[in-house]
């Protein structure tokens, strides 16, 4: 198979026809719909293979809001009966693997997935992959030990270099397994026996959020 230089991410979901013409209710997964969801967009659609829809895409004709919730009307989707069909329907769009969000200090989750994890300059693991919680964003990072889930706060993701694969932690005592400073007891490298993959492995599904960036606590 020929590589790729494109992802996919997940940006949108229909949730409930609105009203007779054909529009439906959306909930988004990107922070910028004013450029995700402009006249002409269009969109890949995650359906069962049952749905008169598999295979096809989607075309944004406009997108309204009302009292604070987007509602889509889309190409070729006329009346109710044709809303409902598309009820629970995931948009994706296509996604230039090296593109950056405009936001500074944000990265598309496909882009954090996969880097090494560095403490004190050790490897400490790898970016398994990114959650969201209400308050803040998590990275999981996958170690010899098992997952362990940092705040992806400023605090203790100090630096994300994306083109040197490396997100360098400082996280609080215990967050990890302490790192020892002599190994004369044990004889052995603490970091050496970490199993880490330089390259983004990178999957056409990225997580919730268009980008994560990492918070600055108060």
């Amino acid at each position: 198979m020929a590589p790729t230089d494109k992802t996919q991410l997940r940006v949108g979901r229909l949730t409930k026809a609105h009203g007779l013409k054909g529009a439906l209710k959306l909930e988004l997964f990107t922070d910028t719909p004013e450029q995700r969801f402009t006249p002409g967009a269009s969109f890949t659609l995650q359906v069962p293979e049952t749905s008169e829809w598999s295979g096809k895409t989607l075309t944004l004709a406009e997108l309204r809001w009302y009292n604070g919730h987007p509602v889509g009307f889309f190409e070729g989707v006329d009346d109710r009966t044709g809303a409902e069909s598309l009820v629970k329907a995931i948009l994706w769009v296509d996604q230039d693997l090296d593109e950056l969000p405009e936001e500074d200090d944000a990265w598309y989750h496909h882009q954090l997935v996969g880097l090494r994890v560095e403490r004190d300059g050790v490897v400490v693991g790898t970016v398994a992959r990114v959650d969201h919680l209400p308050a803040q964003d998590l990275l999981a990072v996958e170690t010899e030990q098992g997952e362990v889930l940092v705040p992806f706060v400023s605090a203790l993701v100090p630096s994300v270099d994306i083109e040197a694969g490396v997100v360098t932690v400082t996280p609080p005592s215990g967050l990890f397994e302490e790192l020892a400073d002599d190994t004369a007891d044990s004889g052995t490298d603490v970091g050496a026996d970490v199993d880490v993959d330089a390259e983004a492995d990178v999957e056409p599904a990225s997580s919730e959020a268009d980008a994560a960036h990492p918070a600055d606590e108060n």
